[in-house]
């Protein structure tokens, strides 16, 4: 396999590639020129290949890096000629920019970092963005969301390719998971801005966020902002891009992760406080939009002491 390095590569996911291929697989590292690349850390890496590299490789593998937005047409072409002779085609992170200006990732289902979800869609309005999930195999191109999911999508790939036990041995030798979904959630939290230019609907928000165990209606929120019921849904949309009842849902669920990470409260109980009406129906929209359990949740990310 070979990954492309782009200019400011990222050092953990430059670092996270050699690690899980390197002394394993046929691998290598290319750049759009050969010689000195800088990572976004300010050190500098030797890349002794260059795009050609890309012409021999089964899977390829776009990098993240800081100079993400523009990716130069010389790649985007390397990675397209790549994908037409039969690689595999992947991206780590913001190297999704890369698949998607040659044009791989149009009508296909892909992923990228949370934090780069929207101006990603906007940029490439014919890619199926799946900003909630670890990664996503569309046959011959696969996604990977940001940070360590590239363990996930890396090992998927090797499992893919070698089966389940080859992946087992490198994760066994990583101590990591040797098996995470791509559709588990990245386990994001993604608040509405606060910055509103409706000031009285920021008002009824954040109101709304600070009474979440209550049961909320749209009435009961258009009369707080002292609009009709249709005024408010019309305001609500174009300030959040949302529904008032998915918007309540992730602001619910939202509370429910900072209960169940820094308090000891049985899940029955955060449930009561968020406003769901049993520890089943927290979990049903938990498993859904989270995609693991309250209590997986908590083993996984709480932050009890332990003295």
């Amino acid at each position: 396999m070979t990954a492309y390095a782009p200019e400011g590569v990222a050092t953990f996911g430059l670092g996270l590639i050699g690690e899980i291929f390197s002394g394993r697989f046929a691998f290598d590292v290319c750049a759009e020129r050969p010689g000195p690349v800088r990572t976004d850390l300010g050190l500098t890496v030797q890349v002794d290949a260059g795009l050609d590299r890309l012409a021999a490789a089964d899977l390829v593998i776009a990098l993240p890096g800081s100079r993400f937005r523009e990716p130069p047409p010389a790649v985007a072409d390397a990675f397209r000629a790549a994908a037409a002779r039969g690689a595999t085609v992947a991206s780590h992170c913001v190297g999704a920019y890369v698949l998607a200006e040659a044009g791989l990732l149009d009508g296909r289902r892909a992923t990228t970092h949370w934090r780069f979800a929207a101006e990603f869609a906007e940029h490439y309005p014919t890619v199926r963005l799946a900003t909630d999930v670890l990664y996503v195999d569309e046959g011959p191109v696969v996604t990977g969301a940001g940070a360590a999911a590239g363990v996930d999508m890396c090992l998927h790939l090797i499992r893919r390719e070698f089966g389940s036990a080859a992946a087992n041995d490198v994760a066994r030798e990583l101590v990591v998971p040797p098996h995470r979904d791509g559709g588990q959630a990245q386990f994001v939290t993604a608040p509405v801005p606060d910055g509103f230019e409706d000031q009285r609907l920021g008002a009824v928000l954040a109101w709304a966020r600070a009474n979440t165990h209550r049961r909320l209606t749209v009435d009961e929120l258009a009369a707080r902002a002292l609009t009709s019921r249709r005024t408010f849904l019309r305001r609500f949309a174009d300030a959040t891009g949302t529904t008032p009842h998915a918007w309540l849902l992730a602001q619910r669920l939202n509370r429910a992760e900072e209960l169940l990470e820094a308090s000891d409260l049985p899940v029955e109980e955060v449930a009561r406080q968020v406003g769901f009406g049993s520890a089943a129906a927290l979990r049903e929209q938990f498993v859904r939009r989270r995609g693991v359990p309250p209590r997986t949740y908590r083993n996984t990310f709480g932050r009890r002491s332990t003295a």
